[in-house]
């Protein structure tokens, strides 16, 4: 029975805590919370939801990930990767909808770290994880289109391949002072760090390195569009508040009614939030893990994170994870203990509370052009391309998991890019699984340094007896190989059959189905199988199986000599009959 395994990092942390952890932690959390509330209201538009209930996301879910997480800096709130499922979610069911797949999705987290399936999920398949964020990259810029450029569009398509058309279409109603804004914007927030390091800048300025590009760039095209609209008379910059009712009272706690039909038809929505959001919170612990030399507890952090998700739907927010971007700015600015997060956390609170109202005048391209360098950010582009230079099976689940993100949805991209991943491991097994057939006499040479149990002569097979040697795991791939050779041979019929599996690790139901099918084919025809070389692992298995009533115990022997020892003997025998 597995223990459970809920350590937060806060409480072993604070037994060491001093002034100094303090006051690095107090302008760290600062810093990400300056950082994060940009970013915070950007995911919640784009989700298509309100701008606050991104940043009481932020909020509630930095909370609770900082108290109740298992690595020592990460940071975690709304990200871009669920931009495409949120919006999906409530497209088709509603806000509600949202509410119940984001619950169902923290008790999927708690049961996954419950059942220490933490590090298992660090083994899905990289092209995998590299496919569907460069997928969700693309679809997120594309969804951007239309802010960034001002257009006049009725409906946008839901369909990738629609939605650029329609653009094409609409590409005259373009607001050039829209477009202007949105593209400023990019420019501004890729352009930032260099100006930032401009000698006179970084000498007498040096705060301004700390603020992110992102809210620099709202700062500056919030008042550009208001000074145009006061005194230019240019009223086509479309704002938050002209399509958002802006408040910042802070919710009450909302329980969803839940019925069984609702949970049904949410399961694979809520599945999706909480692989996907196990999946980043746990890269975005082990990056910062290798920063810092720390090491994170994976099954903590993800109870941590289903907590988070039980909690911020309750006040409205949507899903969350930890997120990369944020750990990392608060590792670089002196983060080194939870604390950091959970004044983040108060920090987006406050600005909440006493200026929340000013972020009607931020304008939808700006944000648009946030959204636009976040899914550059996103895109891992380099990852992909040097995935194309691997072999052509990670090609093929790259642009398979790519391909269905963007095409289709990030739920149907990961059950296909992991049903391919595996076809494609089991074929790789297969073919390191090799079965041959020895006809005359075993070299010595070949053999294991144990070898001498027996004298030299023993090595001459003895006529009547086939030896085969099976040379990796015995599953279904190999059993098929094995009964293909078998096939192949046609010398005359045996009296014993050999079966050497001493380099065989394990050995599944499907070999031993195979196996049995053989036994029995075997005796049929008259023909004794004995197995040699048989570990005690791949032993215990085939007793649980009862195969060893089927063979014989006495012919499943632990050295070929010995396996060739009862050959003979079973010849002999039969030349007496």
């Amino acid at each position: 029975m597995t223990t459970l395994e809920f350590k937060p990092q806060l409480f072993s942390t604070l037994k060491s805590y001093d002034k100094k952890k303090l006051t690095t932690d107090l302008l760290a959390g600062v810093i990400v919370g300056i950082v994060a509330l940009p970013l915070a209201i950007a995911f919640g538009i784009a989700s298509g939801v309100t701008p606050e209930k991104g940043i009481i996301t932020a909020i509630v879910a930095g909370l609770i990930v900082s108290v109740f997480g298992g690595s020592k800096v990460q940071i975690g709130g709304p990200t871009g990767a669920f931009i495409i499922i949120i919006y999906g979610i409530i497209q088709q069911y509603g806000m509600s909808g949202l509410t119940v797949a984001t619950l169902m999705a923290g008790v999927f987290l708690i049961l996954f770290g419950v059942l220490h399936l933490g590090t298992i999920i660090k083994y899905i398949p990289y092209p995998i994880i590299v496919g569907f964020t460069s997928g969700i990259a693309l679809t997120i810029f594309t969804t951007q289109i239309k802010d960034l450029l001002g257009l006049t569009l009725n409906e946008v398509p839901a369909d990738f391949v629609e939605k650029w058309v329609a653009y094409v279409g609409a590409l005259p109603s373009v607001d050039l002072w829209s477009a202007a804004v949105g593209i400023g914007s990019v420019a501004l927030i890729a352009l930032w760090p260099r100006i930032t390091r401009i000698s006179v800048i970084a000498s007498h300025l040096s705060f301004l390195q700390k603020l992110p590009g992102s809210l620099i760039a709202i700062v500056v095209m919030t008042v550009a569009a208001l000074l145009l609209k006061q005194y230019a008379g240019v009223t086509s910059i479309e704002t938050i508040g002209d399509r958002f009712s802006i408040s910042n009272v802070l919710p009450t706690a909302q329980v969803p009614e839940l019925s069984w039909e609702v949970i049904k038809s949410l399961v694979a929505p809520a599945m999706t939030i909480a692989v996907l959001g196990a999946i980043e919170s746990l890269l975005s612990a082990t990056v910062a893990d290798g920063v810092i030399g720390a090491k994170h507890s994976s099954n903590t952090e993800l109870i941590a994170q289903g907590l988070a998700n039980l909690a911020t739907p309750i006040f409205g927010g949507i899903p969350a994870t930890g997120a990369i971007a944020r750990t990392m700015t608060n590792i670089n600015n002196g983060g080194r203990s939870p604390v950091a997060g959970i004044v983040h956390a108060a920090v987006l609170l406050l600005i909440f509370l006493f200026l929340m109202p000013l972020a009607q005048y931020i304008p939808m391209a700006c944000l648009a052009g946030v959204l636009v360098i976040v899914s550059y950010g996103m895109s891992g582009w380099r990852s992909f391309a040097s995935i194309m230079r691997n072999p052509k099976s990670d090609i093929i689940v790259l642009w398979v998991t790519f391909l269905l993100t963007v095409i289709f949805d990030l739920t149907v991209a990961i059950e296909v890019g992991l049903i391919c991943a595996c076809l494609l491991f089991m074929r790789r097994m297969a073919e390191t699984t090799d079965v041959k057939v020895i006809s005359d006499e075993i070299d010595p040479a070949e053999e294991d340094s144990d070898f001498q149990l027996g004298n030299l002569e023993h090595l001459t097979i003895p006529e009547g007896v086939e030896v085969y040697e099976i040379n990796g795991p015995y599953f279904f791939g190999a059993g098929n190989k094995f009964e293909e050779i078998m096939g192949a041979l046609h010398h005359g019929r045996p009296v014993v059959r050999i079966i050497r599996m001493r380099k065989v690790p394990f050995v599944d139901s499907t070999g031993i189905h195979n196996l049995t099918n053989l036994c029995l084919m075997s005796q049929k025809e008259g023909i004794q199988v004995v197995l040699s070389g048989v570990n005690d692992r791949v032993r215990q298995t085939l007793h649980k199986a009862h195969f060893d009533d089927l063979v014989g115990i006495e012919n499943i022997c632990s050295h070929i000599n010995f396996a060739l020892e009862r050959a003979r003997m079973l010849c002999s025998e039969q030349k007496t009959y």
